[in-house]
């Protein structure tokens, strides 16, 4: 039957079976009115071009595939209050004009996507001037191969109030995508292998990003024209090529990078035109570069990291500097502290003479193990000419911090 029972005298539930009464999600929701639910049992539908125009719960019973075939995006949520959960999506199509998704939020509030795996799509999740909705618990695996043909895992443009949560996202052109989104929070995913970013920031300001590990993916995030930005607790890794890195920031104002891991990157992170950062409590470890902080960025203060086993600890394209280092632990750090009071008696200079001509001229960094640069350095070290004299830390610590 199309009703299995009444909850309420307003509220049901619809039953969609492959060979039952219902056999579309589409006329169940035809059928269906606000608060009801609607349970889709196992099976493949090959539906797309859904409308969602009323608040109802679907809810998949052993993951039901909803295959779109390649024809276009599978749900379209136009109400708000919606609920989708426990469904796999599978099959929208790529296209170089629109951006079909999985599931397409759109201009609504208070809807959950909750739980739902996703496989081979060009968009998963897409939500559009959309708010106070959450996107949590879901596996986001696409197979793209190269930019040009991809699509992003979860995708928020003009948003706010948005909480993106417990996700795996693998495989998309972009992990998670957000432009004109303000005060939303990205926490607890895993974002790895994807082309470009594990993470995008564009002109979103006023959001948090906290406990997730970008691993593996063309770079780590990108955080790009935005401010007010809290970073925390995040695992970088894995990032490598010529432009990765673990995190980017570009043109950024007012924002915080707290107790993050940043391992064996090309980049640990790559600072330009960004002005009143604090950056504490990480740590660098194995990376290419630890920091690139370039002349342009204002007011930066990075305290109290721990820097070890990185090939170069800082690099900068200019002798001069407005931002300042601190209290940091470096293990290329050859001081001594004579009053035991845990910092160094010598200060230390992070930015080597060898990083400078590599900055300058890209080639010479296969002279990064010689003995010439080793004594380059030593020399720069003793009487310091060329590397940057206000880029110092006075209080370099003997041990690392945690």
């Amino acid at each position: 039957m199309a009703l299995l029972w009444n909850s309420s005298l307003t509220a049901t539930v619809l039953e969609v079976y492959p060979a039952g009464q219902i056999q579309t999600l589409a006329s169940a929701i035809r059928l269906a009115r606000d608060g009801d639910t609607i349970r889709v049992n196992a099976g493949t539908y090959r539906e797309y071009n859904i409308r969602v125009d009323r608040a109802v719960t679907i809810e998949g019973k052993d993951f039901p595939t909803l295959d779109a075939a390649g024809q276009g995006q599978i749900l379209e949520i136009v109400a708000s209050g919606v609920t989708i959960s426990g469904l796999h999506f599978t099959g929208t199509p790529v296209s170089f004009i629109k951006e079909p998704a999985a599931i397409l939020l759109n201009n609504v509030r208070d809807c959950r996507i909750l739980n739902n795996q996703f496989t081979a799509n060009f968009f998963a999740v897409y939500a559009a001037k959309s708010h106070h909705c959450s996107i949590a618990g879901n596996r986001i695996v696409g197979n793209a191969t190269d930019l040009t043909s991809a699509g992003n895992g979860v995708h928020l443009w003009y948003c706010h109030d948005m909480v993106i949560e417990n996700n795996l996202v693998r495989g998309h052109r972009d992990g998670v995508y957000l432009e004109f989104v303000t005060n939303s929070t990205i926490i607890e995913n895993h974002s790895e292998h994807n082309l470009r970013y594990g993470l995008h920031f564009m002109y979103s300001d006023s959001c948090r990003y906290e406990h997730n590990a970008f691993v593996g993916n063309g770079a780590g995030v990108a955080v790009m024209y935005t401010h007010h930005v809290e970073m925390i607790d995040n695992d970088f890794q894995d990032s490598w090529g010529g432009a990765s890195y673990g995190l980017l920031l570009k043109d950024i104002r007012f924002s915080e990078i707290i107790n993050n891991r940043f391992t064996a990157n090309s980049i640990g992170i790559h600072i330009e035109g960004s002005d009143n950062i604090h950056i504490e409590h990480n740590r660098f470890v194995g990376n290419g570069w630890a920091i690139k902080i370039m002349a342009n960025c204002l007011g930066d203060d990075i305290v109290n990291n721990d820097f070890i086993d990185n090939s170069f600890q800082v690099a900068t394209n200019s002798r001069q500097t407005n931002s300042s280092f601190s209290g940091n632990y470096w293990s290329t750090y050859r001081g001594f502290d004579l009053n035991r009071d845990g910092f160094g008696d010598v200060p230390y200079r992070p930015v080597s003479l060898f990083s400078l001509l590599v900055e300058s001229n890209p080639p010479t960094l296969v002279l990064l193990r010689s003995l010439l640069i080793s004594a380059l350095d030593l020399a720069e070290r003793v009487l310091p000419t060329l590397t940057p004299e206000a880029l110092v830390d006075s209080k370099p610590r003997m041990r690392p911090i945690g």
